[in-house]
């Protein structure tokens, strides 16, 4: 039996193809769905079924396209009421070709629908070896209980508290956990870098199941909840719906300077995907930048949401197609164009620029009297370990939060390595702040050489 994990860091999420005797089976597929088609060439398999563990919040799946290049059947669990053609899966269901038997359990709880995969190798053991568990049970973690619009977050904490005790754990200590999900997604709080674990490990190591009753489990998991992204639900019903495919969408564009200023005055956002220095070394003015490297689709989401009209400033055609590609990952689709040969155009038109001078720790710590320094980390980093003369403002609710901040101040912003931090200056210009300075590497840096650090 063959078992294939695809792990996508942008969006730290973990998809899967599963073989046997030519047939082959592919679990919460990624938008640009090619990769399993081309996979399954190489080893000598047709996909036949394409399974989803739940109508994911914080990516647009491509199950719809993928069943309708390979023909493949749709399983997804039977309280997700989508709306495309599929199989319901209830509690019991299998699948079986070849060697390989899958096994469906009702996990409810992270969504009402979530459901999770048993896998057997019937040439190896009658036993199951591995179990992918969506985003009901995560390495270090649990999936978050808040995305159902009709549950409460205790409701379906108290769900997920007996898929995991009555489900999950009942499997035995050897059998490997393959999630949907790691470390960087927004779908938990404290899960693993590791990308596979076993259900013993997880039993031992896993905080929230460390939880002795179904009281404490609920009150732990539901106590200082993160932050909601705005573009979860509709991820969520675009998903039950079906995604249009991605082939349809429009290669975007070329644009000279004076268009790209037309469609700005129009509405449109200047979305900047260079690096951070780059980007700080001159920019569209009123530009957003979320940098093509780190959480760059996720951020895109949090921060512009679906619906915004977006011209794209990259380093060259093949990072804005790559860019494109990304946002059609999470939903974004309605890209205008790109500004053509970059910001070298834009400076060969002699227009204005604004910049974001990058500055080091050293310097901020030189002048931290006469700074205003803005962390844009999350609460838990900031009590960790601060800059005592620093102020939180998490870069989620940045936006909301300018009227703290005084305009009429240098202001230094900063987060643990540098990547968020220049969204947060971008954010800070295009709101009008005038003297915004980016503070290279971050908390991570000033650390790094012994300045001082408050707690607490």
């Amino acid at each position: 039996m063959y078992l294939q994990q695809f792990y996508l860091g942008c969006l730290s999420h973990a998809s899967y193809l599963i073989g046997s005797d030519g047939v082959a089976a592919v679990v919460d597929p990624q938008r640009d769905a090619g990769i399993y088609i081309e996979d399954a060439l190489r080893q000598g398999l047709r996909i036949e079924y394409v399974i989803e563990t739940h109508l994911h919040a914080d990516f647009i799946s491509g199950h719809r396209e993928l069943a309708a290049i390979t023909g493949a059947r749709i399983y997804v669990g039977a309280q997700a009421g989508a709306k495309y053609a599929h199989v319901p899966v209830h509690d019991g269901d299998e699948i079986r070709f070849g060697d390989c038997a899958l096994r469906f359990l009702e996990t409810p709880g992270h969504t009402p629908e979530s459901i999770s995969i048993v896998v057997t190798d019937l040439a190896q053991s009658p036993d199951p070896f591995a179990v992918l568990t969506g985003d009901t049970l995560f390495i270090g973690d649990v999936g978050r209980p808040d995305l159902a619009p009709d549950r409460t977050p205790q409701q379906l904490a108290a769900m997920l508290y007996d898929s995991l005790h009555d489900k999950l754990l009942k499997l035995p200590d050897s059998v490997l956990v393959y999630p949907a999900h790691g470390a960087g997604s927004l779908c938990g709080r404290q899960m693993s870098s590791e990308r596979s674990s076993t259900i013993g490990r997880q039993r031992q190591e896993n905080f929230a199941l460390q939880a002795k009753s179904k009281e404490e489990f609920v009150r732990l998991l539901t106590a200082e909840l993160p932050e909601r992204p705005g573009y979860f639900a509709l991820d969520a019903e675009i998903n039950r719906s079906g995604p249009a495919p991605l082939a349809d969408l429009p290669i975007p564009d070329g644009l000279d300077p004076r268009r790209v200023q037309s469609l700005q005055a129009e509405g449109a956002l200047v979305l900047d995907t260079r690096p951070a220095a780059a980007f700080g070394g001159g920019h569209v003015p009123g530009a957003i930048h979320i940098a093509l490297s780190g959480q760059f689709a996720s951020w895109a989401g949090r921060i512009l949401g679906l619906q915004a009209r977006l011209v794209l400033v990259a380093e060259d055609r093949d990072a804005m197609l790559e860019a494109r590609t990304r946002l059609a990952r999470v939903g974004i689709e309605d890209v205008a164009g790109y500004l053509e040969d970059g910001m070298a155009s834009w400076f060969r038109e002699g227009l204005a620029a604004a910049e974001v001078p990058q500055v080091s720790v050293q310097d901020v710590h030189r002048e931290i009297g006469h700074l205003q320094v803005v962390d844009v980390r999350q609460r838990g980093e900031w009590e960790q370990g601060h800059i005592a003369e620093g102020t939180l403002h998490p870069l989620p609710q940045l936006g909301s939060q300018l009227d703290r901040i005084g305009r009429d101040h240098p202001v230094a912003v900063h987060c643990k390595s540098g990547y968020r931090s220049s969204i947060g200056t971008s954010l800070l210009k295009r709101a009008g702040f005038r003297e915004v300075m980016n503070v290279i590497g971050g908390f991570d840096a000033w650390k790094a050489c012994g300045l001082p650090v408050a707690t607490g």
